[in-house]
């Protein structure tokens, strides 16, 4: 009999997303638990709607987030999914087959990720993987930033051979402050850690990251959906450095028009009488 399994899913005003993500692991989940960080639509109606013990509390980073969700699971097995992540009904067969005699204490699990409804098979996004099953008290993500990575503090870790699907961008509106966002927290690291912006870097991070992507990872087979993933994964790197100049450089304009004072308004007046 499979070892029992407790999904969690993280989210805030996902109510867009939710019901499909729950309903992709309704079938094999002995617990669901959504994990809310301040939904103001219909996030937690659904959750109820649909079963769901719901833990509440604020996000400060995605890490620092799930690790408190983690410990409040009532299974062994925790299998993180965001809303705007499915399990396919073959990788959820997978799953049942691997808890059924685990051979490792978590196991990584390729993504699909889609870019407005395209699958992107090849460029930065082609070999994307996270370690989201595991043995809940061994589990914890480690890193500052949105991208944490889940580690193990003992055992090995295996590979799933199913593909989770996931729908990374569904509009430029919806992902564009997310790329602000990412950039903001890393940029505030590498300040905290005495880095500084330079000019070489700003230069050549994006058009040389675009190149990775695009040619050696062969992102144009993608097509223009292709095209555009390596361009924004070409425009966040460049823009955590502007993010980076920022912190050191940047210029307040209420400071800067206090020091002038009135000079213009009183050069203007000058000019008048005479």
């Amino acid at each position: 009999m499979p070892d029992k399994l407790t999904v969690i899913i993280p989210c805030k005003n996902e109510c867009e997303h939710l019901r499909a993500s729950i309903a992709s692991v309704t079938g094999f989940a002995d617990e669901l638990l959504v994990a809310d960080s301040g939904s103001t639509d219909d996030t937690l109606e659904v959750a109820r709607e649909l079963g769901c013990r719901i833990i509440e509390r604020e996000y400060r980073t995605s890490g620092d987030f799930k690790n408190w969700a983690i410990p409040q699971a009532t299974h062994e097995w925790v299998l993180i999914l965001d809303a705007d992540e499915r399990v396919t009904p073959e990788l959820a067969a997978e799953i049942r087959c691997v808890l059924a005699n685990p051979k490792h204490d978590g196991y990584w699990i390729y993504r699909l990720n889609h870019f407005l409804g395209h699958p992107i098979r090849y460029g930065f996004w082609g070999r994307d993987r996270c370690l989201r099953l595991f043995r809940r008290d061994l589990a914890r993500y480690v890193g500052p930033t949105d991208h944490a990575e889940v580690e193990l503090s003992c055992g090995t870790a295996g590979r799933l051979r199913e593909r989770m699907i996931h729908y990374t961008c569904t509009s430029y509106a919806q992902y564009l402050p997310k790329l602000e966002r990412y950039a903001r927290v890393q940029a505030d690291i590498w300040h905290q850690q005495g880095r500084q912006a330079r000019r070489l870097q700003m230069f050549l991070r994006g058009p040389l990251r675009f190149l990775q992507g695009y040619v050696l990872r062969l992102g144009f087979l993608d097509g223009l959906a292709g095209l555009q993933v390596c361009v924004l994964v070409a425009y966040l790197s460049y823009l955590k450095t502007a993010c980076l100049w920022q912190l050191d450089h940047a210029r307040d304009w209420r400071a800067l028009e206090a020091s002038q004072e009135d000079f213009p308004i009183k050069q203007a007046s000058d000019r008048t009488a005479a």
